[in-house]
């Protein structure tokens, strides 16, 4: 009983989604697409158009394709398809910053730090295509 009324307070606390910047998977995702921004300004020279660019490019899409597709939320398939990029972008990355960690320009706890927040931010797209609904 008491969890209910926890959630239903926490519910009610929730801000109106009035635009993207309301969604908070989106901003999780432009956070962390900044901070793999600054990180890579460390990785070698050499990795500039291949690594470098790759998860640059990658981590970037994931919000760009959250934001592409909720200002199209009232064309169901077209939404979803935009989420199911930003999905697919989010991967992308976790791959990215896998060879970042085997290359050694990224540390063992900043790479496990780094995947489970885009895992945080996977499941959170998946639930906003399961639910996609409460945003039209």
């Amino acid at each position: 009983m008491e969890d209910r009324k926890l959630n239903k307070e926490k519910k009610s606390k929730k801000r109106p989604i009035t635009t993207y910047k309301d969604l908070e998977v989106y901003r999780l995702s432009y956070r962390l697409a900044m901070e793999i921004f600054w990180m890579t300004r460390d990785f070698p020279k050499e990795e500039r158009y291949s690594l470098t660019s790759q998860i640059l490019e990658s981590s970037r899409s994931v919000p760009v394709n959250i934001v592409e597709g909720y200002s199209k939320r009232r064309y169901e398939n077209v939404f979803k398809r935009h989420l199911n990029d930003a999905l697919g972008s989010c991967d992308e990355t976790k791959v990215w910053l896998d060879f970042s960690k085997d290359c050694r320009y990224l540390l063992e706890e900043k790479h496990k730090d780094l995947i489970e927040r885009y895992k945080e931010v996977g499941a959170k797209i998946f639930r906003l295509v399961e639910r996609w609904k409460t945003y039209v």
